[in-house]
């Protein structure tokens, strides 16, 4: 059942499933919560209670938000598990997992562990020689593209380049929901505003992290020309050994979507020590 909580002058909408240790999962910009549709079931059956929830601007939340930052994001992270009754794991796809290293940073009585799914965390920094990487050249101009001109259809463009290989049973059907959330008033607008907010605010962080983080990153990512390289470069600006890093073969921009039984395999790895 679709929950709602008042933040910041808007609602987030959110939907809480099963019992035991919170975990709240943050999807990234031009989603919904759906993106977790074959992770949240997993989870449940491990002991966790669930909390998916849609970003500002995004799925069933209000629309119209001042901005859509990554400490934007990270403050509504903070007040959800505030509301739910933390402690909590945040787990952030993309945007979302430069927003969970503000909240761990920011509230650590609150987050326990961090899971970023191939996270824009750092400031990026393209070299001439990524534009060599056709993945990276493909993805790349279709996203700055959706971003500069609000289209849907490069924006459907870039999800094909950033699921290489195998998609989902319901494929069609998630493109078309996204599509039609998309051409929403004021959906277009947030999304594009999250891909013009610099990952700056969360890089400077990383160092302030008391928690340990999990970087999840697919080896065929076009959001970057060595995915591996960027999963390091956040490992090595964490503090020494909170770091861990699960490389998903095949995976592009969305491994959770991809190939959900790894990257649950992977979370519960890393989580369970913790849990202990």
């Amino acid at each position: 059942m679709t929950e709602h909580l008042a933040v910041d002058g808007g609602t987030l909408a959110y939907e809480v499933t099963g019992s035991g240790p919170l975990v709240v999962l943050a999807h990234g910009m031009g989603d919904s919560r759906e993106a977790y549709r074959h992770i949240t079931p997993a989870l449940v059956a491990a002991g966790h209670r669930v909390a998916a929830a849609d970003l500002r601007g995004c799925g069933e939340s209000s629309t119209g938000w001042p901005s859509y930052t990554r400490t934007d994001i990270a403050g509504d992270l903070i007040a959800l598990v505030n509301h739910l009754g933390g402690p909590a794991v945040l787990v952030g796809h993309s945007i979302s997992g430069g927003a969970a290293t503000i909240a761990a940073a920011k509230a650590p009585s609150l987050i326990t562990a961090v899971v970023e799914l191939a996270p824009f965390t750092r400031e990026q920094q393209i070299a001439l020689g990524d534009l060599r990487v056709a993945r990276f050249r493909r993805g790349m101009l279709r996203l700055l593209g959706a971003a500069l001109f609000g289209s849907v259809r490069l924006w459907k463009e870039y999800l094909e380049i950033a699921h290489p290989g195998p998609k989902p049973a319901d494929w069609d059907a998630r493109l078309a929901r996204i599509d039609a959330l998309l051409r929403e008033p004021g959906r277009m607008k947030a999304m594009q505003l999250m891909g013009r907010s610099a990952p700056v605010d969360a890089g400077t962080q990383l160092g302030n992290v008391g928690c340990p983080v999990l970087i999840v990153q697919g080896t065929l990512d076009p959001d970057w020309a060595s995915p591996r390289a960027e999963g390091e470069a956040i490992v090595a600006a964490l503090p020494p050994g909170l770091g861990r890093l699960e490389m998903i073969t095949g995976a592009g921009h969305y491994p959770h979507v991809q190939f959900p039984a790894e990257v649950v395999t992977a979370m519960l790895s890393f989580l369970e020590p913790a849990r202990a």
